[in-house]
């Protein structure tokens, strides 16, 4: 009887902790709980590669872009070091709809992003919904009650760290195959090593190996000076002149930033919009080699979420890029092993 009791008093204390836990955490086991909704039916709604290959309604580029995704999936394992996974193996079906919407929000006059917590994977500065409505509330109220600038974005993949199996989104089927084999190689690349509360270094990392390793998997597959090699440096090329461009402006915002933390509100906004009216009048000298980003501006005003997440991705490319040449010799399977030796990965 004693046993039955003490075991009933230690259940009842676990219920109370739970609930409290529960009433504390409120907000966050909701939000959990809504996620969890929707990527169980991401998930239950994907169908393998396999089945999708014989819907005879897919079109032929589609059928070559599932081609593409297997392909790279297999060099990334073997040629990159990548971590053997069942990620990519299946397809949701996005009917031509975004299924992933990412909230990013930053300070106005200073290039420190809010940040989300959460359990096991630490803080993050960016935060995502299955639910276009509820991310474009979540984005209202941070507006309004924190005062701060709030950017409000799809996403085009994600990862979830080998939580779930990772499933092809239907709409990467629409990108060029060396965009294509970035983007998965970029989120099995966070498979295979994510350091917790080191985003910025995640990402940029991600889009490192991303960028890289989709030129030596068309290299492998065409030939170094292939047309379609050839094609795709040329496409990142003025994508590096814009990023670069844009580094720089973030340069220059946050040295005003710094610079003005005594001025009054009216006058630090007047200096922060004069700067950026700069940026985007000087942004059409800048000498690309298409038309890709002919007009970029015409309809929007960047934000410092803008700037951010421009930072987050590619702040930390020239390092990495150095490292690789004067520590590996360029051998980005070698460089990889290494920093999986080097830090705990989630």
């Amino acid at each position: 009887m004693k046993v039955k009791k003490i075991l009933k008093r230690v259940g009842l204390v676990l219920l109370v902790l739970i609930a409290t836990a529960v009433i504390w955490q409120f907000e966050l086991v909701n939000y959990g709980l809504m996620q969890l909704r929707g990527q169980l039916r991401v998930i239950n709604e994907a169908v393998s590669l396999e089945e999708y290959l014989q819907d005879t309604t897919i079109t032929a580029d589609q059928r070559a872009k599932v081609q593409v995704i297997l392909e790279a999936k297999a060099f990334a394992f073997e040629r990159l070091g990548i971590n053997y996974s069942e990620n990519y193996s299946t397809i949701f079906d996005q009917e031509g709809k975004p299924s992933m919407f990412v909230i990013t929000a930053c300070e106005p006059f200073a290039f420190r992003p809010r940040l989300w917590s959460f359990p096991v994977v630490g803080k993050f500065p960016y935060k995502g919904f299955f639910n276009r409505e509820k991310a474009v509330e979540e984005a209202r109220r941070i507006r309004e009650e924190e005062g701060m600038e709030v950017g409000l974005r799809t996403a085009g993949g994600w990862s979830t760290l080998g939580w779930f199996k990772d499933p092809v989104l239907s709409n990467m089927l629409n990108r060029s195959e060396g965009d294509l084999a970035s983007l998965i190689i970029h989120e099995l690349t966070h498979g295979t090593l994510f350091v917790k509360d080191s985003v910025t270094f995640n990402e940029n990392l991600a889009t490192f190996i991303g960028d890289r390793g989709a030129v030596l998997f068309l290299e492998e597959k065409y030939g170094q000076d292939s047309k379609e090699v050839n094609d795709f440096i040329a496409k990142n090329a003025d994508e590096e002149t814009f990023k670069k461009y844009m580094l720089g402006a973030a340069q220059r915002l946050d040295s005003l930033y710094r610079s003005i933390t005594d001025l009054e509100l009216g006058e630090k906004q007047e200096l922060k919009t004069a700067l950026i009216d700069e940026i985007k009048l000087n942004f059409d000298t800048v000498d690309f080699k298409s038309q890709r980003y002919v007009g970029y501006f015409d309809n929007f005003t960047p934000n410092n979420t803008f700037f951010m997440s421009l930072l987050r991705y590619n702040s930390q490319q020239d390092v990495l890029a150095l490292t690789l040449e004067q520590k590996f010799d360029g051998n980005l399977l070698a460089y990889l092993e290494h920093l999986k030796t080097q830090y705990p990965s989630l």
